[in-house]
């Protein structure tokens, strides 16, 4: 009994090995073929453009401290591919609002990547409590005329913040007297920017040691405007049935207070979070106006919801 429980012993463990040589000799077999289970998927090393600018101001590409930082931040937004075609996507929908208010006030059109990568243009709010499309803080907002309080935060108003957020983006190319400066300066504020440079005895932002987030702000920046101009370079593939666009919608005035916003969106055929993805600066279901301000609500146009 020993020697027959032996020789099965032997036996299964051959016929073990056997199993497990067959499973890494033998060619895989497709059930598909020519489909793209069979094609690997690769992982590539990006070529660093030789020239990138932030504004027309160059970014000095020959330290090999800039070269490994911007690779990080090209690296991060190409292989993040669900969220490169959503920014893709919203990028659609929003820039042609951004773009013009930044040509009224001469500001350049790189910065509508700005609000890219502060909010990835939605109206999101920061640990820190900066708030909307372009993260304004309560005091900056205040401080720029926007109506910051718990009934009515015109930060969540895409417009009037695009107006603030170029006012102080002008403020600062004033202080500094660059693009660069000025974008770092969003992030870290005027007062923030200005001490660095004082305290390290640098003139400039690539000069500068930041902490993290103010230290790849402009990386962030400068890759997605790079991507965003070649996207088929870096493997983003869509056409425009893919993107999205803003409905048309007319302008209703209202100098009273609203009581009930449930039945105010449907006298427009409209139901209440309808009306509240189009005016996201109104936060109660009621609006106070206790002064009688007139303000501004956007309505699509009939038949954007009943398609």
């Amino acid at each position: 009994m020993r020697y027959l429980k032996n020789n099965f012993l032997i036996f299964g463990t051959m016929v073990l090995i056997g199993f497990i040589v067959l499973a890494f000799t033998s060619q895989p077999v497709l059930e598909n073929e020519g489909s793209t289970f069979e094609n690997d998927y690769n992982i590539y090393a990006l070529e660093i453009p030789e020239v990138l600018d932030f504004s027309g101001e160059s970014m000095p590409l020959q330290s090999p401290d800039i070269r490994e930082r911007i690779d990080r931040e090209l690296l991060v937004n190409t292989y993040w591919q669900s969220n490169g075609l959503l920014l893709f996507k919203r990028s659609h929908k929003y820039f042609p609002v951004i773009e013009p208010i930044l040509k009224s006030y001469g500001i350049p059109n790189d910065f509508k990547y700005l609000a890219l990568i502060e909010s990835g243009l939605q109206n999101v709010t920061s640990p820190a409590g900066a708030k909307g499309f372009w993260q304004i803080m309560k005091p900056t907002g205040k401080e720029y005329g926007l109506e910051i309080n718990s009934n009515v935060d015109e930060r969540y108003d895409f417009e009037k913040s695009t107006h603030v957020a170029c006012q102080y983006i002008l403020k600062a190319k004033e202080k500094f007297g660059n693009w660069t400066l000025a974008a770092a300066a969003y992030n870290a504020g005027i007062t923030g920017i200005s001490k660095r440079l004082e305290d390290q005895n640098v003139s400039g932002y690539y000069d500068l040691l930041l902490g993290e987030e103010t230290g790849r702000y402009l990386f962030r920046i400068v890759a997605l405007k790079e991507i965003f101009s070649t996207p088929k370079k870096y493997g983003f593939n869509f056409d425009e049935t893919h993107l999205y666009t803003l409905p048309e919608t007319y302008e209703v005035k209202v100098d009273t207070a609203i009581t009930n916003m449930v039945k105010f969106a449907e006298s427009f055929g409209l139901n209440y979070k309808q009306l509240k993805m189009h005016n996201p600066w109104l936060r109660d279901p009621f609006l106070n106006n206790k002064t009688r301000k007139l303000y501004t609500l956007k309505i699509p146009k009939k038949g954007y919801y009943s398609k």
